[in-house]
């Protein structure tokens, strides 16, 4: 269900009788939804599940996405720089995920708490020219439209891994930097080089979500998970009495997923 089906597919979207979203970006669309008036059944924030959002973002995606990285590559985390654009849950698991892997990490994170949290987490925080200049690897992890954005092509190093964890694949201005390039190379399976000059941009996946596009995703350990809670957030809305609007997902079921899994 996307937001745009209100507008475009009223028929549709007047037939639901709940949804349960498990993706943080469509969390925000839903809560936009209920801003406007426009959302007239229930839905589940599955997303902000426990059992959701605290293994899948930080363990799977930052895993998977550092196994696809170096996969797709085949180049040595150790002792590489990396850029982290974004501290949320996923940001958190690459940073973690690169450092354990002997990465010097930098985080980019415009949320003042969320880089003060990074900066106590033990990693270097700086704006995004800043880190760009010195990034051997960079990932983004915000849910946003270009991230690394056109303006931000001219801080970028000869050699540098750009690869993307967020929601969707505009996270990095991939046609900017298509259209900026003088040569484009594809050097390796899901791997495309654009010669900018005298500098060598490498483009991981197509700038989609490398774990899934350039790998096989999260591990099934990481997808109960998240499975446990959409099928119980159907089951929850099956039920009835779930009012109209974004709805967390109940606790005590959360507390069932995690006892089950343990």
């Amino acid at each position: 269900m996307q937001s745009s089906d209100a507008e475009h597919r009223p028929d549709l979207y007047a037939q639901l009788r709940g949804v349960s979203e498990e993706t943080t970006t469509g969390v925000a669309r839903l809560r936009a939804l209920e801003r406007d008036g426009k959302l007239p059944f229930p839905a589940v924030a599955a997303n902000d599940a426990r059992c959701k959002h605290m293994f899948d973002n930080p363990y799977g995606t930052g895993q998977t996405t550092l196994t696809a990285v170096l996969a797709l590559t085949n180049v040595l985390a150790a002792g590489r720089e990396f850029c982290i654009v974004g501290y949320g849950w996923v940001g958190k698991g690459l940073a973690r995920a690169a450092h354990g892997l002997g990465g010097k990490v930098t985080v980019v994170e415009i949320d003042p708490v969320k880089a003060l949290t990074a900066h106590m987490d033990g990693f270097r925080v700086a704006p995004l020219r800043e880190a760009l200049a010195e990034a051997d690897v960079v990932i983004t992890a915000t849910g946003l439209v270009e991230a690394v954005a056109a303006g931000a092509l001219d801080a970028l190093k000869d050699g540098v891994l750009l690869a993307n964890a967020g929601h969707h694949d505009r996270e990095i201005d991939v046609p900017a930097i298509a259209a900026r390039a003088d040569q484009v190379i594809d050097a390796r399976a899901n791997v495309k080089t654009y010669i900018l000059g005298d500098r060598r941009v490498h483009v991981l996946a197509g700038g989609a979500l490398v774990n899934i596009a350039g790998l096989d995703g999260n591990p099934i350990e990481i997808m109960d998970l998240s499975f446990s809670v959409q099928a119980l957030s159907i089951h929850h809305l099956a039920s009835g009495g779930v009012p109209a609007g974004v709805n967390r997902f109940p606790e005590e079921l959360d507390d069932l997923i995690a006892r089950t899994k343990l």
